[in-house]
């Protein structure tokens, strides 16, 4: 099973400090993350590449993330994805449950691609719980 990313994880693993200084629930998340690699099982999709690379002012450090994300084909969003996602937000909304529109959109495309998503954030991870959204 295909393993979608967030964008938390991409940012944690692209990050210079060294890993002896992760916490554990960081170091769990590096450990899948490699894993879903290793095994061709990562994937992403555009909006998350975009808020990984929003930001990253110097141009150098900008070419050298977009470089090491090419290899990563995003995963297709289609135009349902987003009537579907606001359906799930309403769901969760009626459960009490706020999500982002980035975070109800990648929940969106991983229960019609039957993804499990990698994330830390506790917001998304509130949404996947409320959606019965497998997650690690």
């Amino acid at each position: 099973m295909k393993i979608l990313i967030d964008t938390c994880v991409w940012s944690l693993s692209l990050r210079r400090r060294k890993e002896i200084h992760f916490n554990a629930d960081q170091r769990r998340m590096l450990a899948e993350f490699q894993r879903a690699i290793g095994e061709n099982r990562a994937s992403i999709v555009g909006i998350v590449r975009q808020e990984i690379l929003s930001g990253i002012r110097d141009k150098a450090q900008f070419l050298k993330i977009q470089q090491l994300l090419a290899p990563f084909l995003d995963e297709d969003v289609i135009p349902m994805d987003y009537v579907e996602a606001a359906s799930l937000y309403n769901l969760c909304l009626d459960k009490g449950v706020q999500c982002g529109s980035t975070d109800i959109l990648i929940s969106a495309v991983a229960k019609r691609k039957n993804f499990t998503v990698l994330t830390y954030d506790q917001a998304l991870i509130r949404c996947l719980k409320t959606l019965k959204i497998p997650h690690l």
